[in-house]
């Protein structure tokens, strides 16, 4: 198994009930009463794009535009493969091929492309996975039954080494290729060709296939020794996967999967905010990117009286909290600095700093809920950006902040390069990135999976263009019935059937 994999095993089990934490602090914060289920009409309605102040709007407009460039300006034209970092040279990613199919529409509709251009690029992209080789060979293929390999190499688009066939990266390159379908919706030839490849693409996952220990989905499989012994569950990322998986129309899992996996939450407070409990930002982020979760609600949601949405906002705000109350007493953790999320790091291994010994790690998953703490001080700002829907009032001012107190050390190019802690001001050799002393370790890389949530997420604040495609897309909402889902946009979905 390759190391992206195992720590997403790490973030699965460091933040399962009952784990224990690399470092811990105790729950604050009473349980709170608990809030509507919000409606798509009134979640932002307070603090708007349209509201901002000319110099916000700006701003805004200057980092969506710089972040959808890493996916324009980086991905190869002929295959659609999309690096997993850069400048480092890196294989591609899946999982970042499926947010860069989401970002082109994004790009044509902000004018920063054609629409032509973005149908060109998405087309070339469904194109290759279509006609990409599929079968059981230890190298040569890129994916099997639908299925598709986690890290690909850019070159090819071949298996990248021993790398295993992943299932929920899989599921975000889906997502991104049925937004596809749902965006190109024209007569025209080339956009109907978008339309039928995306449509195929899904058809041919196998997802009963994956679902080796039902009615869990494994987290993957190797063409060496068969399926990976973990299986996704609980309340994470993998909520996109369930739903594609359940909306299914050739291999769909069985109608109790979604209770089954519900069964693992964790309804626990974290700094005042009672919510289903994941650490990683990216947990409470990745579905929401294509899924309005904006006043629909399953069976266990309803008994709490708040939907998605709203627990992801309730995260947000914990680790917000978490951050200015600071147990871990790092460097400038505030209520303007926070965001904790997997993400880069500066080094593994132990720093002695003003006669404390700290212990850093390189890329792993940070986070804090009421199940543990994972924090070294590193603060990556995709987690900030990727909650944009949830509390922009809150994030926008924290990414300006950060913008403006650390400079092109970390916003340039491509936006927000991934990560820094400005705890770790010297004294240590860095396995990556940088050392700028007096300010902090600084990331050299901008990472495609967070790259993605921040452009997803900050357009949807703006215009809701991802959400209201997905509305449209009948896997999907058939995938939500299917799981339980009722209420706010999915009747009125029903009825326009």
């Amino acid at each position: 198994m390759n190391v992206r994999a195992a720590l997403a095993l790490l973030a699965l089990s460091a933040f399962a009930p009952g784990a224990s934490a690399a470092s811990s602090a105790p729950t604050r914060g009473a349980t709170v009463t608990p809030r509507p289920a919000v409606s798509e009409a009134d979640s932002s309605a307070h603090f708007t794009y349209a509201s901002l102040r000319p110099a916000d709007r700006a701003f805004v407009d200057t980092l969506e535009a710089r972040t959808f460039h890493y996916f324009w300006d980086l991905t190869d034209p002929r295959t659609g493969l999309t690096p997993d970092r850069a400048p480092t040279r890196s294989f591609s990613s899946v999982a970042a091929v499926g947010f860069a199919l989401t970002a082109y529409p994004i790009g044509a509709e902000r004018g920063w492309i054609t629409r032509q251009q973005a149908l060109e690029r998405t087309r070339a992209t469904l194109r290759f996975f279509w006609t990409s080789r599929q079968d059981t060979a230890r190298a040569g293929a890129t994916g099997y039954r639908g299925f598709y390999y986690h890290f690909l190499n850019p070159h090819d688009g071949t298996r990248f080494q021993d790398v295993e066939l992943s299932s929920i990266d899989t599921a975000l390159l889906l997502a991104g290729a049925l937004f596809s379908e749902q965006y190109f919706d024209r007569a025209s030839a080339g956009e109907a060709e978008v339309r039928a490849l995306a449509e195929s693409l899904y058809r041919r996952v196998d997802w009963s296939w994956m679902s080796v220990r039902p009615p869990k989905i494994a987290l993957g499989w190797e063409p060496e020794d068969g399926p990976l012994p973990y299986d996704a569950g609980g309340y994470d990322e993998t909520a996109i996967m369930y739903l594609l998986a359940l909306g299914s129309p050739t291999h769909p899992l069985g109608a109790t999967t979604w209770e089954q996996r519900t069964k693992d939450y964790t309804w626990a407070a974290f700094e005042g905010e009672s919510q289903v409990n994941f650490g990683p930002l990216f947990g409470h982020q990745y579905s929401h990117a294509w899924v309005d979760f904006r006043g629909i609600t399953d069976a266990w949601m309803r008994a709490k009286g708040i939907d998605y949405f709203e627990n992801s906002r309730r995260a947000t705000l914990a680790q917000r909290r978490y951050a200015s109350v600071n147990p871990g007493r790092f460097d400038d953790y505030g209520p303007l600095v926070w965001g904790l999320t997997a993400c880069d790091g500066p080094l593994d291994g132990r720093v002695e700093i003003g006669g404390r010994s700290r212990a850093f790690h390189t890329y792993t998953a940070r986070g804090a809920c009421a199940n543990g703490i994972v924090d070294d001080g590193t603060i990556a700002p995709a987690a900030v950006a990727g909650s944009m829907p949830f509390v922009p009032e809150l994030v926008l001012p924290t990414l300006e902040h950060l913008a403006t107190a650390y400079g092109r050390d970390l916003d340039s190019t491509y936006g927000f390069l991934d990560a820094f802690n400005p705890t770790l001001k010297g004294g240590a050799d860095v396995h990556h990135g940088r050392i700028v002393p007096g300010k902090g370790w600084f990331d050299t890389d901008w990472l495609g999976i967070d790259e993605g949530p921040i452009l997803l997420m900050i357009e949807n604040w703006r215009s809701g263009l991802v959400w209201s495609r997905m509305r449209r897309c009948p896997h999907l909402v058939h995938g939500l019935e299917v799981a339980g889902f009722e209420g706010g946009w999915l009747e009125r979905a029903r009825t326009t059937r």
